[in-house]
Parts: C-alpha cells; structure tokens; sequence
C-alpha cells in the first residue's frame, strides 16, 4: 500500500495510528515535561546566585522561552523537509545538552553559561509542543482535539518526574547545588530519544502528497487574520504568558518568603500535574461544550489563582494559586490548540502552527523577563496584579467569536 493510500485510510484506522501515536507523545511529553520543570524549579535560584545583579534571577528562564520561540520556526521547516520526527530527535538532543551545559555552568560559576544551557532547554521544550499537533496529523478531526488531549496528558508524569529529579539529586555533587540535578535531566532526554525514534509521522513526501490534493494553500496573512485565528492567538498567549509570568518567580518568591526549597519543588510539581492532569479529559469537554467555552473557564481559573495568590503567601497559598493556574492553562491552552487546528488547510498545516507558536512563546519571552523586575522591584502581589488584564482582553475575544458566529459570519 502506498503511504498515499494509507493517508486516505478510513477514519477508523487513522484514529488507531493517532491512538499509538498520542501514546508514543504521551510518554515523550513526560520525559519533554520534565526537562522544562527542572529549569522552573531551579531556573531562578540558580540565577539568583549566578547573575551579576538580582534583577536579572530570572533572565535564564526569559532565556529559555527566547530559546522556545528561535525554535518554532525552524522545527517547521525541518519537519516540512525531513520529517516530524528528524525534527523530534534534534529537540532530544538539545535537551541532553541543556543539562550538560548547565551542569558546566553551575561548577564554573558561569551566568553565561548557565543562559546559553537554558537556551538549548528552550530549543528542546519548543519541539515538544509541537508534539501536540503532530499527534493530530493524523487523526480524524472527531478525535484531534482528544490526541491533543491524549499527548499533552503526559505531562503529568512529567509533574512528579522533574521536581522527584530536582530533591533527589539537588545535594549529590557538593558544593554545587543543581548540578547533578542538571545531568540527571540530560539522561532523561536521551531516553525520550529512543522513544521518539517509534512515532509513525507521515513522511514529507506523503505529506506533500495529501497537500497537493487538498485546496491550494492561502497567504499567510490570509490564515492569521480571520477571526477564529486571532481569538486562539490571543487565548494561547493570555493562557500560556500568564502561566510562564507567574510560576516563573514563584519559587523565588517562596523563597524570598522563607519557604525552603522541598516546599517550592512540591510546589512545582503539583503546579505541572495541574496543568497536565486536566488533559485525561479536557480534549472530551472540548467535545462536548466547545473549545471557546473551555478556553473561557481556563482564562477564570488563570484570574482565580491570582486572586488567591494576592490572599497569602503561606505555603498553602502558593500550592493553591499554582494549582488554579496550571488547570487553568490546560483549559486555555488545548483549547486554544484545537482551535488553531479548525483554521488551516493540510498545505498550510506546518507554517500556521509554527506561526502560532512563535507568536506564544515570542510573548512569553517579554514576561518572562518582566516577572523579575516586577518581582524584584514591586513584589510579589504586582506579579499576580499584571494577570487581570490580559484575561479580561481573552474573555472579550471569546465574546467577539461568539457574536461573530451568532452573526453567521464565520467562515
């Protein structure tokens, strides 16, 4: 059978590939997961000791995203060239060699180093969200939002693998703190290497292929403006910003608080369950009630930890806060996914998703960067003041969808 053949398979049957798939993805995401909660775990107490100045603590972790949105562009067009999983393995390897680098950085005391090892971390972290997609390739558009559901479900583990690394392995190579941690994270990127090597992506000649049949791809520019688009552009970033700004600096704020370190590594691990626990049944929901409905309650949830983080700031407080926040970016973020996947063609599949993640994780980078100056300079409460905003702007995108839809002037 010829790989067009298999493309026009019965929808059954490409359900069973993105079953295994998802799975595959699944597991990846973990093991993906636990190389970005190891850098939020640590990322800023290491800084904190590393950088020059104490407003920068947190420029590792804006470097990171920085890494994640260089690496969105690029991971398309290798995917579009070699494949889907050619552009999976360099991700891996970008991630071994985050923990090695940081690793180095840490013994020699290196700020520079330490941001060029988050940077791989970023590179490494932005493949892995294009796992997402890549397990929608090829499922049926009934079960896309449930693959990407399935995949991102992964990162559950990766909530108790990533911090379990950070208490386990922080105090082995004494006196430098982290640095074991930073190996130990390397090893667990080469073993998503040999799990990766098992997806079954369409290659680009089959993709090409089922591209060419479908209609003829449209300007980018054509893509991004409609308004199904831009509402999930805006809902992503709100989602996935808001998220990145605030736990970003909450274990220095804890920290700064007088909480020890297992306190913030627990709290980091349960912040990433609740963000990834959630998708076992957000993709049925969306199902159900429709992706903007479920983009909505993640943007209150988003505005709910907030306001219980600006309530205290006992251990109980932040394990709360981080909890609302990281269920309320599932909801926000796999709901925005799915909608990104309503609005482009086979042929336009990798630029639009590529473009979208870029547009995420560019913004991410701003407030990366800003938690730690607002940290710093203005405290914690002005961290959680600067969520407000941005949900109230998602909250009227979904509004202006909605009577868009109602108008019956949705494409």
């Amino acid at each position: 059978m010829t790989a067009h053949a298999d493309a026009a398979a019965t929808p059954l049957s490409g359900d069973a590939l993105a079953r295994r798939n998802a799975l595959l993805l699944a597991a990846a995401t973990a093991l993906a997961g636990a190389n970005a909660s190891v850098i939020f775990a640590t990322g800023a107490i290491t800084g904190a000791v590393l950088a020059p100045e104490a407003g920068l603590a947190t420029l590792p972790i804006t470097v990171f995203v920085i890494g994640m949105a260089f690496a969105t562009i690029p991971n398309g067009m290798i995917a579009r060239r070699w494949g889907r999983r050619v552009s999976f393995l360099v991700g891996a390897t970008a991630g071994v060699l985050m923990g090695v680098i940081g690793a180095t950085a840490v013994v020699k005391g290196s700020f520079p180093l330490y941001n060029l090892a988050t940077f791989f971390g970023g590179i490494y972290a932005a493949v892995a969200q294009s796992y997402r997609f890549a397990a929608a390739d090829s499922a049926s558009p009934a079960f896309r939002p449930k693959a990407i559901s399935w995949t991102m479900a992964g990162g559950v583990f990766a909530g108790v693998l990533g911090p379990q690394i950070v208490s386990l392995t922080m105090n082995l190579w004494q006196p430098y703190l982290f640095a074991a941690s930073y190996l130990a994270q390397a090893s667990v990127a080469f073993v998503a290497m040999g799990i990766l090597i098992f997806v079954k992506a369409p290659s680009p000649a089959a993709a090409a292929a089922a591209a060419a049949e479908s209609a003829p791809a449209r300007p980018l520019i054509e893509i991004i403006t409609q308004p199904r688009f831009v509402t999930a552009a805006i809902c992503g970033v709100a989602s996935y910003g808001l998220m990145n700004l605030v736990m970003t600096s909450a274990p220095l704020a804890m920290k700064l608080c007088g909480h020890d370190l297992t306190a913030s590594n627990l709290a980091i691990q349960w912040h990433v369950m609740a963000m990834y626990g959630p998708s076992f049944f957000t993709g049925g929901l969306i199902a159900r009630f429709g992706a903007s409905r479920v983009i909505g309650a993640g943007l209150l949830l988003t505005a709910a930890a907030a306001v219980v983080d600006l309530a205290g700031t006992s251990v109980a407080h932040f394990w709360a806060g981080l909890i609302l926040l990281g269920i309320g970016w599932n909801f926000g973020y796999v709901g925005a996914s799915a909608m990104v996947t309503e609005t482009h063609r086979a042929s336009e599949r990798n630029k639009v998703q590529s473009f979208n993640d870029f547009l995420v994780f560019g913004t991410m980078a701003l407030g990366s960067f800003s938690s730690g100056k607002l940290l710093t300079y203005f405290g914690w409460d002005a961290v959680n003041q600067v969520v407000f905003p941005p949900v109230v702007l998602g909250m009227i995108a979904l509004v202006w969808l909605s009577w868009r839809r109602a108008q019956g002037r949705l494409a």
